[in-house]
């Protein structure tokens, strides 16, 4: 089943319910030929939920890597993604950026108002993911982590005006149903589909992400 949370008239959030960690982990890498990589996992502790990490002031609780070598860990195999989540079922699902995909990264209010726009310019879209930290994150051909400060200052805007941040090698995402501690779980903004196995260029979406993100300022 899934429920779908508005946040503008135009946006509909799918949540995803029933699956579980391992099953979805699983058809990343089958359906999507994304690498995957197990994180941290949430622990009952004195009646609340800690990361497995043992910090209890954790800024990514259950949402981050376990172990260091995390990137050498990541992969595309299905059946090896299912090993690793027989081993902690209840670990977090994490996608490397900089691999099939960059993803660029913006406050939720200039993400929901970027969808809008992109949705009048008729633009098409890879999947966006919507966290429980009010970022909304787009799928995108991977390279975009390199072009997109000139892409950025072409448009006039410098990049550290801009609370915008392109993830590319080295850095990760965390997938849905992956949740947050208490604040909640990661959601599809827009789900990954048949129509939407194709990423779009950082240059096909960065001028509506760069506008929404000065009038998020």
């Amino acid at each position: 089943m899934e429920e779908t949370i508005r946040g503008t008239e135009t946006a509909q959030i799918p949540k995803q319910r029933g699956d579980s960690l391992l099953e979805t982990a699983v058809r990343y890498a089958e359906e999507r030929h994304w690498d995957v990589f197990p994180g941290t996992w949430l622990e009952a502790v004195d009646g609340s939920q800690r990361c497995s990490c043992g910090d209890a002031l954790c800024e990514e609780p259950g949402a981050h890597p376990a172990r260091p070598d995390w990137a050498t860990q990541a992969t595309g195999s299905a059946t090896v993604a299912r090993r690793m989540w027989q081993k902690q079922p209840n670990a977090s699902i994490l996608l490397p950026t900089g691999r099939t995909f960059d993803a660029i990264s913006v406050p939720e209010t200039a993400g929901f108002l970027a969808l809008a726009r992109m949705e009048r310019m008729e633009l098409t879209l890879g999947p966006v993911t919507l966290t429980p930290a009010r970022r909304m994150q787009f799928f995108v051909l991977p390279g975009a982590a390199a072009k997109v400060p000139d892409l950025v200052r072409k448009l006039g805007w410098s990049p550290a005006s801009l609370d915008l941040v392109a993830l590319g090698e080295g850095g990760y995402v965390a997938a849905p149903p992956t949740r947050y501690g208490s604040r909640g779980a990661v959601q599809w903004a827009c789900r990954p589909t048949p129509a939407n196995r194709w990423l779009p260029d950082a240059e096909e979406l960065i001028s509506p992400l760069a506008y929404a993100c000065g009038r998020d300022r």
